[in-house]
């Protein structure tokens, strides 16, 4: 693996740290049963953690020294992050904000899940950045990692949504 300069400051250090946190919170959350207070906790300490994460990626430039394609995707798991927490803390749409809660919830864990791999792919041929600049391979890595864990991700959603429905009450088509 390629972890020459792995952590180059303390806003890498920052960012690493908080993703393994996000790992790992997300996991529990995943497999935990859900509504409960340790859920509930365990969810909390997830957004605070993962609002250090994306704090710190959009504080991050040695890649590219510019906006890069991992401050997208940054931009998406804010989004991701932000439509899991806002119905579950207003409680609206009033029939369905559980859903909506779980679905992006669900969602910006893979999406943590999905960073994690692309960043490990990145990291193991050197070839990946020539001369200070990511090349082809950097990008075919990134997209395979990402579709291959979002994939997953999209298999599970599909297979465990009918059992949050059911533990909740919620019917998929309430609008």
């Amino acid at each position: 693996m390629n972890f020459e300069n792995f952590i180059t400051s303390n806003t890498g250090l920052m960012h690493f740290i908080a993703s393994l946190f996000a790992l790992l919170l997300g996991t529990f959350i995943l497999i935990l049963q859900k509504g409960t207070s340790t859920h509930k906790i365990i969810g909390k300490l997830y957004v605070l953690t993962m609002l250090v994460l994306l704090i710190t990626a959009f504080m991050t430039y040695r890649l590219f020294g510019k906006w890069g394609i991992f401050h997208w995707m940054a931009v998406i798991s804010t989004v991701t992050l932000l439509c899991g927490i806002i119905p579950i803390s207003i409680k609206r749409p009033v029939n369905n904000y559980v859903l909506l809660h779980f679905s992006f919830m669900y969602w910006s864990i893979i999406g943590v899940y999905g960073a994690f791999v692309s960043e490990t792919l990145v990291r193991i041929p050197k070839v990946v950045v020539e001369g200070g600049i990511p090349n082809n391979v950097f990008y075919n890595l990134i997209a395979i990692g990402t579709i291959l864990v979002m994939g997953f991700g999209a298999y599970f959603f599909i297979k465990l949504r009918p059992k949050w429905e059911r533990q909740f009450g919620i019917a998929a088509n309430k609008k």
